[in-house]
């Protein structure tokens, strides 16, 4: 399972086994001055995420990066029945407008984000 973790430079993802090959790396670094905001949401997005380049079986896991026609990209990892952490990105600096991790540590990951983005 994809692990999330937040320093005081940002967050970092990290891709174990086979969920590497679906995102196309086994790490990511979001530094924490490319995160335009953090959410969590109670669980599972079920909003259009545009066409996909990794995996999905439906209703329980999306993994990989999605593209969708209003152009916005996204870097997803989603589990049914665990909390998500929606992160808005620079696309920029790192290839993504949103970020969304299925993580059991989403509201406190979220909470330092914005406390470290209001300093």
């Amino acid at each position: 399972m994809t692990q999330t973790t937040y320093g005081m430079a940002g967050v970092d993802v990290r891709f174990p086994g086979w969920e590497s090959m679906m995102v196309g790396r086994s790490f990511l670094h979001v530094p924490l001055a490319a995160i335009r905001s953090a959410r969590v949401e109670p669980g599972w997005s079920s909003e259009v995420l545009g066409i996909r380049s990794g995996f999905v079986m439906s209703g329980y896991r999306k993994l990989g990066t999605f593209a969708h026609p209003s152009g916005v990209r996204r870097l997803v990892s989603m589990k049914r029945g665990m909390p998500l952490l929606r992160l808005h990105t620079v696309r920029d600096e790192t290839g993504f407008d949103e970020i969304l991790l299925s993580t059991d540590d989403a509201e406190n990951i979220a909470h330092n984000i914005q406390e470290g983005l209001a300093r």
